[in-house]
C-alpha cells in the first residue's frame, strides 16, 4: 500500500465530508480518548468505538443513507464507506493522519457474477513511522476485523481466483463515485441496486 500523497497534511483535512472541525465529532473524539496518552491507544480506541458502537445500517435493518462523518455520528450508522469517514473524521481530530482504502469483492450468491466495492481505512502511525490498515465494517456473522500493528486483519479476505483485489493507494479523500452514490439515493433500498463496483 502506498499514499497518494507524501504530505501528511492532506490526511488531517476537514472537507465536507469528513467534518471533523464540527463540534459534534470533536466533542466524541475527545471524549473517547481523553484517558489516554499514546497514538496508539487512541487510534485503537476510535477504531473500535465505529466498528462496535455505530452498525452498518445493512446490519441494523435501517433504510437511510448517510455520508458526511458528522451525518453518521448524529444517526448512528452507516455503510462501510459512511463509516470510514466517521472513522477518518474522529481520528483526524485527534491529530491522527487517516486515509481511505477499497477493494473489490464479489458479491455473494444468488448474484455471483456481480462485483461490488468495500471501504475501509489507513491510518498512519508516527510512533512506528508507518500506514497500517483497518476495517471498521462492522464483526458479525464471521467477520473478525481487528486493530492490529503487527498483522492485518480485515473485515473481508480475497479471494483473487475470483477477481477480487485491494488497490493499493491510500486516498486523502473519499472518492467521487463513492461520495456521489451515497448523496444520490435516501433509501438503502435504492441504493443497495447501484452501488459502485471499482473506483
Amino acid at each position: 500500500m502506498y499514499p497518494e500523497s507524501d504530505d501528511l497534511k492532506e490526511y488531517l483535512v476537514s472537507d465536507t465530508i469528513v467534518d471533523w472541525h464540527n463540534p459534534d465529532i470533536q466533542q466524541k473524539a475527545l471524549e473517547l480518548t481523553r484517558s489516554l496518552s499514546d497514538e496508539v491507544s487512541k487510534a485503537r480506541c476510535l477504531y473500535e468505538w465505529v466498528r462496535d458502537s455505530i452498525p452498518h445500517t445493512d446490519d441494523a435493518g435501517l433504510d437511510i443513507v448517510t455520508c458526511t462523518a458528522s451525518e453518521v455520528l448524529h444517526h448512528g450508522t452507516g455503510i462501510c464507506f459512511a463509516k470510514s469517514h466517521l472513522l477518518a473524521a474522529l481520528l483526524r481530530a485527534v491529530n491522527i493522519p487517516a486515509g481511505f482504502c477499497y477493494q473489490v469483492l464479489r458479491l455473494d450468491p444468488p448474484m455471483v457474477n456481480d462485483m461490488v466495492l468495500h471501504g475501509f481505512n489507513a491510518i498512519y502511525l508516527a510512533s512506528i513511522t508507518r500506514w497500517i490498515r483497518v476495517d471498521a465494517r462492522g464483526n458479525i456473522n464471521g467477520i473478525n476485523a481487528q486493530f492490529s500493528t503487527k498483522k492485518e486483519q480485515l473485515a473481508f479476505t480475497m479471494d483473487p481466483l475470483a477477481d477480487e483485489f485491494i488497490y493499493e493507494a491510500i486516498f486523502a479523500a473519499p472518492v467521487t463515485s463513492v461520495v456521489n452514490r451515497l448523496k444520490r439515493y435516501k433509501s438503502m433500498r435504492e441504493l443497495w441496486l447501484d452501488l459502485p463496483q471499482s473506483l
